[in-house]
């Protein structure tokens, strides 16, 4: 089944775990898809060989990087259908008397201001295709809050917001806006440190308690990606998805306790 033949998608950070799962979901569904990441080289590998899919330079906090990706992604295969606002960065552990404001600055700058820039600049092209959707990857920790996080939390908080303003900004257009909230996915975004000497996010997130005792996968994050943006959920919009296994529901009854 291929329930995007003829649509153009446009992923940001397309280069990583998640990203990379996107693109070839929307591939093997028949899509024309346009990755942007700043990671350049991994990002031109992925699409290496693909007549449907294209890499493109893409800070999301640059308005410049933004209109040349959907220049690029109409010039080669037409008006966007779909935005996936995936791009996002995380919080180095510090309590918020000893942050420092570069590290807020930047991470609200990339995760909540780079979507800002991606929906506004996505809009246009979308008119011109006759609508489209757009999902916003948030966070689990859009619905709480995580101590040492406080840039990344806030930031994700902010998606939120951003997202139900946008879906009745744009519903009326035939823009739908949605957002998924993944809880611990196991990518190198969670995997590995986010600095050097740091202990990656994993380390902090066992999956022991969950109702569902693992890590998602990125496959998990994308299939209910693939829902969102398609048909079927037509007359969806201005929702959240959590997507964690149960960690936001606190700790899971063990099976023998029954």
């Amino acid at each position: 089944m291929e329930r995007f033949a003829g649509r153009t998608v446009l992923i940001t950070g397309g280069a990583g775990g998640q990203g990379s799962s996107h693109l070839q979901a929307y591939l093997d569904e028949g899509a024309d898809v346009v990755i942007g990441d700043i990671r350049d080289q991994l990002g031109a590998s992925l699409v290496a060989g693909h007549d449907r899919a294209h890499y493109v330079h893409l800070d999301v906090t640059d308005e410049g990087d933004w209109a040349a990706a959907v220049e690029a992604a109409e010039s080669l295969f037409g008006p966007i259908s779909v935005l996936v606002n995936n791009a996002g960065i995380g919080s180095p552990p510090v309590l918020i008397e000893d942050g420092a404001l570069d590290d807020w600055q930047h991470i609200i700058a990339v995760n909540l201001t780079g979507t800002y820039l991606g929906i506004r600049a996505a809009v246009p092209s979308m008119k011109r295709a006759g609508g489209g959707s757009i999902v916003n990857i948030a966070s689990m920790a859009a619905n709480t809050g995580i101590a040492h996080l406080a840039p990344y939390v806030a930031s994700k908080w902010g998606v939120r917001g951003l997202t139900r303003t946008a879906a009745l900004e744009l519903g009326r257009l035939g823009v739908r806006v949605n957002s998924i909230h993944p809880g611990v996915v196991e990518t190198p975004f969670i995997t590995e440190p986010l600095r050097p000497g740091l202990a990656p996010v994993s380390d902090y997130f066992s999956p022991d308690p969950f109702a569902i005792k693992r890590l998602a996968q990125p496959r998990d994050i994308t299939e209910l990606l693939l829902f969102l943006t398609s048909e079927a959920a037509s007359f969806i919009t201005g929702s959240e998805f959590v997507a964690d296994g149960g960690l936001l529901l606190g700790p899971a009854v063990p099976a023998d306790a029954a």
